[in-house]
């Protein structure tokens, strides 16, 4: 599995464009299996900054691994929830979390 990291068709570069850096792979794991709102998310992962949730939820929605619903009420009811190809995310996410859980035991 020796592929060219700079190479644009590599499978790895692919999965990271998409679920890389910091934040992304905890908002995946809070909206698993639910309908999570804005609000929601902010509580349950307070280190993150309102405009870098903002912006991880725009490009997960730009990739098409969440979707956003709006309702037309007063004020504003965003809910995020993964699509198809969003929740073929989930084993992946759960064999980062097994690993992680081992590197807490190991320590």
């Amino acid at each position: 599995m020796s592929e060219n990291l700079l190479d644009n068709k590599c499978p790895m570069r692919a999965t990271l464009k998409v679920i890389g850096g910091k934040w992304k792979p905890l908002i995946l794991q809070q909206v698993n299996g639910k309908v999570s709102r804005f609000s929601e998310l902010q509580r349950q992962i307070p280190e993150i900054t309102k405009q870098m949730l903002t912006k991880s939820l725009r490009e997960l929605e730009e990739d098409q691994i969440l979707q956003r619903k709006v309702y037309p009420v007063v004020p504003p009811k965003v809910e995020y929830s993964l699509t198809e190809r969003g929740k073929s995310l989930i084993p992946i996410l759960e064999v980062m979390a097994s690993w992680g859980a081992e590197q807490i035991l190991s320590t």
